[in-house]
C-alpha cells in the first residue's frame, strides 16, 4: 500500500498557516529544579564549610578586639592586643624564634630534599625502595617520631652525643641547652618533611627531556655544568612550589615543638605557632590568641606575596 500525504492548502499571502502548537516556544524549566539537586548535594559541605572554617574565621577575628578568657566576659579592647604584640618582650621573643627556625627549617629541607630527588631520579628498582623510606616519616605519627628522636638527643644515653664522642666532641644538651633547643627542633622537622618534598621534585623532574641531558654529555658537559644548566632551571617551578610550601610550613610548626621540648627551655623553641597554643589552650586568654593568630595569617601572607613577587627573577617560565 502506497502512504498518501496531504499537504496544506497556502494561504490567501502563499504562506502556509502554523498550527498553534507548533508556533509556541518549549517552555523552559524553573531554574530551582535545575539547580535544586546539586545544591541539596553541595549543602553538606557548604554546612561544613560555614560551620568549620567560614564562621570561626570571622569569630576569631571579632574576638581579636577584645580580652575574653573563657570563664569571663567578654570586654571590648580595640587595637590593645595588637599593639601589646608590638610592644611585648615575651611577643618578640617568640617572633625572633620563628624567623630563626624559618632561617634554618627552610635552607636545610630545600637542600635536603632536591639531594634526595636528583639521586633518586632513575630508573633502578633499589631506588623504588628508598623513595619509600625517605618518604616514611612524612606519614608518620608525630609523636612516635619525637620519641625517638628524644632518646637521640639524650645528652648522657643518646646516640648523637656518642657519635659526636668518637670524634672528641663533648656532650651537647640538645633539648636543655637554649641555645640548641631551637636547632634540634629543626632538624627533627627537616627529617621529617624531606620525603614529602622530594617526591613532589621528583615529579617534576620526570618531566624534563631526557634528550637535554643527552646533547649536554656530546657536547662535553660535566655533571654539576648539566644540574645548573638544565636541572635547575627547569626545575624552577617544582622549586618555587615547593619553597612556598615550605616557608608555610616553617611558621605553621607545632607538633615536634610540643612533643620534643614544650617549648623549652625558657621560651627558647617556642614559635608563634606555639605560642598561640599556650595562650589559647593553657592561660585561656583567647582575644589574645585570635589576635595572634591574625599576625601569623598576615605573616604568612606577606612571605607568600613576596615570593610570588620575586618569582620572575628565578623561575623559568
Amino acid at each position: 500500500m502506497s502512504e498518501v500525504t496531504t499537504a496544506r492548502a497556502p494561504g490567501p499571502r502563499g504562506r502556509v498557516p502554523v498550527s498553534k502548537a507548533a508556533a509556541t516556544p518549549a517552555r523552559r524549566r524553573p531554574r530551582w529544579k535545575t539547580w535544586g539537586p546539586a545544591l541539596l548535594f553541595l549543602l553538606p559541605a557548604i554546612v561544613g564549610l560555614l560551620v568549620f572554617r567560614l564562621i570561626p574565621i570571622g569569630w576569631a577575628f571579632a574576638l581579636s578586639f577584645t580580652n575574653w578568657r573563657i570563664f569571663n566576659d567578654i570586654e571590648w579592647v580595640g587595637l590593645a592586643n595588637y599593639a601589646h604584640i608590638l610592644t611585648s618582650p615575651v611577643s618578640r621573643e617568640v617572633l625572633g624564634n620563628t624567623l630563626r627556625f624559618t632561617a634554618m627549617y627552610v635552607p636545610g629541607v630545600m637542600v635536603v630534599s632536591v639531594t634526595l630527588a636528583v639521586l633518586l631520579n632513575n630508573s633502578l628498582r633499589s631506588s623504588a625502595f628508598f623513595r619509600g623510606a625517605f618518604f616514611l616519616p612524612y606519614i608518620t605519627a608525630t609523636v612516635a617520631v619525637t620519641l625517638a628522636w628524644r632518646w637521640i638527643f639524650s645528652t648522657r644515653f643518646g646516640l648523637l652525643n656518642h657519635l659526636l664522642g668518637q670524634i672528641d666532641i663533648d656532650r651537647i644538651a640538645w633539648l636543655a641547652d637554649p641555645a640548641w633547643a631551637l636547632s634540634a627542633v629543626a632538624i627533627v622537622s627537616v627529617w621529617k618533611d624531606a620525603g614529602f618534598y622530594m617526591i613532589l621534585l621528583i615529579a617534576g623532574l620526570q618531566t624534563i627531556d631526557p634528550g637535554l641531558y643527552e646533547a649536554a654529555r656530546v657536547d662535553g658537559a660535566r655533571a654539576f655544568r648539566r644540574f645548573h644548566a638544565i636541572t635547575l632551571p627547569l626545575l624552577s617551578r617544582s622549586l618555587f612550589f615547593v619553597l612556598i610550601l615550605a616557608l608555610v610550613r616553617s611558621t605553621q610548626t607545632f607538633e615536634i615543638t610540643y612533643a620534643l621540648t614544650n617549648g623549652g627551655p625558657n621560651r627558647a623553641s617556642t614559635t608563634l605557632a606555639f605560642y598561640i597554643y599556650q595562650n589559647a589552650f593553657v592561660h585561656f586568654e583567647m582575644g589574645y590568641a585570635s589576635a595572634l593568630a591574625y599576625v601569623l595569617c598576615f605573616v604568612i601572607g606577606l612571605i607568600t606575596l613576596l615570593n610570588f613577587h620575586l618569582r620572575r627573577r628565578w623561575v623559568h617560565e
